[in-house]
């Protein structure tokens, strides 16, 4: 269901290669949990060219007709780096690296939408733009009934 790096052309490939690097040292080893854990992977790809729902149905090869919704990032990334007063320090440890991945996001891409894609098997997409336009993001799979 989460594909590693879409096919990338050389035309702006050393930003985007930034880009996907920074995102893969954030990402590694971190879960997005759910009813199922699934890994965060970032991606970059030229098959999509606008971040729009059309455009995340196609890199999701999902059938058009398939739910889509459209959640704000800052709404997304509050209940990951949210602490509690009881939090252990696994639970610390994962909030501030969602944060920190939070921050690399904003800082490396414009445009920022997150979009959920299906109902109870849900592809999540947050993706945005790179300083050259490519689109980029990360993605990761949830499960929910």
């Amino acid at each position: 269901m989460t594909k590693k790096n879409e096919k990338i052309s050389p035309g702006s490939r050393d930003e985007t290669d930034i880009v996907i690097n920074e995102l893969e040292r954030a990402c590694d080893g971190l879960v997005f949990v759910s009813e199922t854990d699934s890994a965060i992977v970032p991606f970059a790809s030229i098959e999509i060219q606008s971040i729009d729902r059309d455009s995340i149905i196609r890199l999701c090869k999902a059938d058009p007709s398939t739910s889509v919704e459209v959640v704000e990032e800052s709404a997304f990334f509050q209940k990951l780096t949210e602490q509690k007063e009881w939090f252990g320090p696994r639970e610390v440890a994962r909030a501030d690296r969602f944060s920190k991945l939070r921050q690399i996001l904003l800082t490396r891409l414009t445009g920022i939408k997150v979009f959920r894609v299906g109902t109870v098997r849900i592809e999540i997409i947050l993706a945005g733009n790179d300083k050259s336009g490519r689109v980029a993001g990360i993605r990761m799979s949830a499960v929910e009934t």
